[in-house]
């Protein structure tokens, strides 16, 4: 794969492959969440809420909330992230654990208070290089006290190459995240949530899951901001889980 700086896909490209993956994506949510294989359940639909990278029951419990704001989003997943599926049920992915470029443990819950987009790529992923433009323009915008946009680099090895790549395109406002072993992308495919790269999650501020849909969007776009101010009004006055110490 070569490290050359990608070129900006056409916007109606993206969309293409985004409502493609999108739709077998929230087909995928319904159907494997309580799968270990992230493949499908042997006896037809999880009937119970959903929880994350050892989140809880109590955790999926406190975001019984948020499938009425999911709901509320629907209207905003058009155009550019028409392929973005609000959640239908509780899911807390607070848990989702990972490290920060100096190899520092974290999760989402360091981040308690703000919605987010977390976005899991990799280097060797086409559609992720091409849109992480995007994702770094939205969040020059956007980023702020109320909302960040998280990426998640899956890359094995050390971070040098995800960061290379971060540094030739220019990216100056997305931080490098990384998680090498590659457990996030796994937690979230034996809950239904990813099948491919690259994956993204829409996330309260109790650290809750709002809508997930795998393949790439233009994040930098009207439609993209719409979703994402949407987001953020809905979550306003949602009471913030306590930062862990």
């Amino acid at each position: 794969m070569s490290d050359q700086t990608p070129r900006r896909i056409p916007t109606l490209k993206l969309v293409a492959v985004a409502i493609v993956l999108g739709v077998a994506a929230g087909a995928g949510a319904v159907y494997v969440t309580d799968a270990p294989s992230g493949n499908g359940p042997a006896n037809g639909p999880a009937a119970t809420d959903a929880k994350v990278a050892g989140s809880g029951a109590a955790a999926s419990a406190d975001c019984a909330s948020a499938k009425t704001a999911a709901a509320a989003l629907k209207p905003y997943a058009v155009g550019d992230v028409a392929a973005m599926t609000p959640r239908d049920r509780s899911t807390s992915v607070g848990g989702l654990a990972f490290e920060d470029a100096t190899g520092k443990a974290m999760s989402l819950t360091d981040y308690a208070g703000k919605t987010l987009l977390v976005n899991i790529w990799a280097t060797w992923c086409v559609p992720c290089r091409a849109e992480m433009p995007t994702l770094d323009r939205l969040e020059a915008k956007r980023g702020g006290n109320d909302f960040q946009v998280v990426a998640i680099n899956i890359d094995t090895g050390d971070a040098s190459k995800p960061a290379e790549f971060l540094r030739k395109i220019g990216a100056d406002h997305v931080a490098l995240h990384r998680d090498p072993s590659m457990s996030v992308f796994d937690d979230l495919k034996k809950e239904g949530l990813a099948f491919g790269l690259p994956v993204t999650l829409l996330v309260g501020a109790r650290g809750c899951l709002l809508a997930a849909m795998n393949g790439p969007a233009e994040w930098d776009g009207a439609d993209a901001e719409r979703l994402v101010d949407a987001a953020v009004k809905l979550q306003a006055k949602a009471p913030a889980p306590p930062k862990p110490m």
